[in-house]
């Protein structure tokens, strides 16, 4: 059965930096590509950034410049370098994959069918 796993959430004051990983396991099929979304309360879960297995990468607007998501092949894991952290940065973040079977052409945008259980990512003033 596979499995994302998320680290490295935490609390940290603002203007400072994290790095979030998830690391994927147990799966069998095409990986299409990796995202991290955010839900902080009340409001709806967003995109933060996502990666496709061919490198493209896409961010959100709020997060441009500061984030950085990449690969981490050799441990088959995504990584989220946070920088210049905000208060409204303040989420649950979540790792989520889209795997296909193999003889599925993957899609031209990512639809994740696999997600973590979410890491706490807290920014205070």
């Amino acid at each position: 059965q596979g499995q994302l796993v998320e680290s490295g959430g935490g609390s940290v004051q603002a203007g400072g930096g994290l790095k979030l990983s998830c690391a994927a396991s147990g799966y069998t099929g095409r990986r299409c590509g990796m995202a991290w979304y955010r839900q902080s309360p009340g409001k709806e879960r967003e995109l933060v950034s996502n990666i496709k297995s061919d490198g493209t990468t896409t961010y959100a607007d709020s997060v441009k410049g500061r984030f950085t998501i990449s690969q981490d092949n050799a441990n088959n894991a995504i990584l989220l370098q946070m920088n210049s952290l905000k208060t409204e940065d303040t989420a649950v973040y979540y790792c989520a994959a889209q795997i296909v079977p193999f003889y599925v052409v993957c899609p031209g945008s990512l639809s994740p069918n696999y997600w973590g259980q979410g890491t706490q990512v807290t920014v205070s003033s």
